[in-house]
């Protein structure tokens, strides 16, 4: 009886020593689940390159609507839509009567003070000449001659504005081209009236459009501004069209567009072959090259949140948020500006529940 007594009693201690174990186990296992290891990484710089795709328009690079200057008609009509144009050429001859008639009349006044000038000059002369012999004509005769002279070129030159003012105003009927270019609209037809002010100056005569050479406009955001600079290559695409074309920045505004809150960026497009029109909406790659290498960490990395956008550094195994600013993305890696080193210890994989101060177990 006593043997199974104490047989009985060795067998529940046994049965305790086990569950202790199991126990044991189970406690150890929960303490690394509650402790598990945080993946970490070393801080470093790289030159991130991106490129950014913007839609932009083609115009132009040079572009004039061409208005009459005086009230008349239009007489001849030398070119249309289309019609390729040089410097100075003829392109539209207007009428107005009025004018041939002013610039009749200003001529005959021209020539008419011009033969009185020409007269009283020469009186001036034989008296003056003949007043060096003494006695013979008098101080004031003279002066009187000398006077009605300049009165005379006075009223000469008058005469040669006027001529001159109604010459002018006769050229203006004649419309040159200012460039070499095309006629790209046309809103005239012969014997239509046209003038500075009414209903026949409400469209040009003629657009002119300089397509040999195009101007490449884009409006870039103020947070890729500061990647662009003069000379900068860029690639740029048409829909009508398969390949690729090449233009370098020419001119950058300086300034932002206080509604879009962009920077105005021009290119220069040679279009010798004529394949790219005025109007055509183009999608342009603009490269975004830094200047100098930044800090990139993994987008895990990077936490945004209500509290701000920070990063987690590992500082004698305890969390530490250092705030910084995001910068540009590219991939599965984020620039990132702040109060940083290079080969500082982050956490891989971040987020707001790791708070500051908490033991870090590497």
């Amino acid at each position: 009886m006593n043997t199974k007594i104490l047989q009985s009693t060795a067998l529940f201690f046994m049965a305790v020593f086990l569950l202790s174990s199991c126990n044991s186990k189970k406690e150890e296992t929960v303490t690394a689940e509650i402790e598990p290891k945080t993946e970490t990484f070393l801080l470093q710089k790289e030159r991130l390159a991106t490129e950014l795709r913007l839609p932009a328009e083609l115009t132009g690079f040079q572009q004039v609507d061409l208005y009459a200057k005086v009230s008349s008609f239009v007489k001849l009509l030398k070119v249309d839509i289309g019609t390729k144009v040089k410097k100075g050429q003829l392109l539209i001859v207007l009428e107005a009567p009025e004018i041939s008639s002013q610039l009749a009349a200003a001529e005959s006044r021209l020539r008419s003070m011009e033969a009185i000038y020409t007269t009283s000059k020469s009186t001036y002369n034989r008296l003056y000449e003949t007043s060096k012999v003494e006695g013979t004509i008098s101080k004031n005769d003279l002066e009187m001659a000398s006077g009605k002279k300049n009165s005379d070129y006075a009223q000469y030159q008058a005469a040669v504005a006027a001529h001159k003012e109604v010459a002018i105003m006769r050229g203006y009927l004649e419309i040159r081209a200012p460039f070499d270019g095309i006629v790209s609209a046309r809103n005239v037809n012969l014997g239509t009236y046209v003038g500075p002010a009414g209903k026949g100056s409400d469209l040009p005569l003629l657009t002119l459009q300089q397509q040999s050479k195009l101007r490449l406009a884009v409006s870039v955001p103020e947070l890729y501004t500061g990647y662009l600079h003069n000379g900068d290559e860029m690639s740029f695409s048409v829909k009508s069209l398969p390949e690729t074309f090449k233009a370098k920045i020419q001119r950058m505004s300086g300034a932002l567009d206080l509604k879009l809150r962009s920077e105005r960026v021009e290119m220069d497009v040679q279009n010798t072959r004529g394949d790219l029109l005025p109007g055509m909406v183009a999608e342009v790659v603009l490269p975004l090259n830094a200047k100098d290498s930044t800090f990139v960490v993994p987008k895990s990395a990077f936490v945004n949140s209500a509290e701000g956008t920070f990063v987690i550094k590992v500082l004698n195994h305890k969390a530490t948020r250092v705030d910084v600013k995001k910068g540009r993305e590219i991939d599965d890696k984020i620039e990132i500006f702040g109060d940083l080193n290079a080969n500082d210890k982050l956490v891989k994989i971040a987020s707001e529940e790791i708070k500051e101060g908490d033991v870090i177990n590497e």
